[in-house]
């Protein structure tokens, strides 16, 4: 198999172009009073960072990240398998390229066959891309496997969270698993506020299963819920103890319309 270079697909649109202009504003995101401490697991916004950066920030500066990380999204384009994987070459942002970490891809694979190898899904998708200036700044060696998801079934979800806190735990080093995922979306911001505590409440549970349930029935519009319950799952079997909400906030606390709002939810799993 061949190594590939992922190309930035939304450099200029969900982030700055520039790579000074980038760095500058990841480091402003990332300032905070707290000391920041390891965890096994988090859930980040993907929006624009004009609207969610200074959520994302919010979890990237709480959490000392590893030189390892699995960043699982969405599939918002439609493209490519249900369940796919990179697991050679790198990405590309403004701040430079980001190694996949293909030892601890194939793994993956081994352990969850269902698992497909599909530069595709990832061609043309934000959600996993956004998340990679956050680690550049705060762990510039670092190297990650990106994971779309295009399936809402609680069985291959949970499936696929076993897998990877089997395939976690036999590592010889600490791997963060990243959930990228917006909240409830175009609803007005009270709705949200509220649609959306019901399903952080079930994540600040490490309750995987009501996580998956609630969403579905109080139709919350969150678009990586199958991110989140898969990495719940899997920081359950790899002793999470407790998660926090780190901040909260919609695109409506930005652009001032509470009329058709998204929720941005950031939140450390330890």
């Amino acid at each position: 198999m061949s190594a590939t270079l992922r190309h930035a697909a939304v450099a200029g649109r969900f982030y700055p172009r520039n790579r000074d202009v980038l760095e500058s504003d990841v480091q402003s995101y990332l300032r905070s009073d707290r000391s920041p401490v390891p965890a096994l697991g988090c859930v980040a916004p993907h929006a624009g960072y004009m609207y969610s950066g200074h959520v994302a920030g919010a979890v990237y500066a709480a959490l000392d990240p590893p030189l390892h990380c699995i960043v699982m999204c969405p599939n918002h384009t439609g493209m490519g398998r249900p369940l796919a994987v990179m697991s050679r070459g790198a990405w590309e942002t403004p701040l430079g390229t980001v190694s996949i970490d293909s030892n601890l891809a194939e793994s993956l694979k081994r352990n969850f066959p269902p698992l497909a190898e599909d530069a595709a899904a990832h061609s043309a998708e934000h959600a996993v891309e956004v998340q990679l200036p956050f680690l550049q700044v705060l762990q510039p060696s670092c190297c990650f496997v990106p994971i779309v998801l295009g399936i809402r079934e609680l069985e291959t979800l949970t499936a696929l969270g076993t897998a990877m806190a089997q395939v976690v735990a036999a590592q010889s080093h600490p791997v963060l698993i990243v959930a990228s995922s917006d909240m409830n979306h175009y609803e007005d911001d009270a709705t949200t506020r509220v649609k959306d505590h019901k399903a952080i409440e079930r994540i600040l549970a490490l309750d995987a299963p009501g996580l998956f349930h609630v969403v579905i029935k109080e139709d919350i519009s969150m678009c990586g819920f199958g991110p989140a319950v898969a990495m719940l799952t899997a920081v359950k079997l790899l002793g999470a103890r407790s998660a926090e909400l780190v901040r909260y906030a919609t695109s409506g606390d930005v652009s001032g319309d509470r009329d058709m709002v998204v929720g941005y939810a950031g939140i450390v799993v330890r």
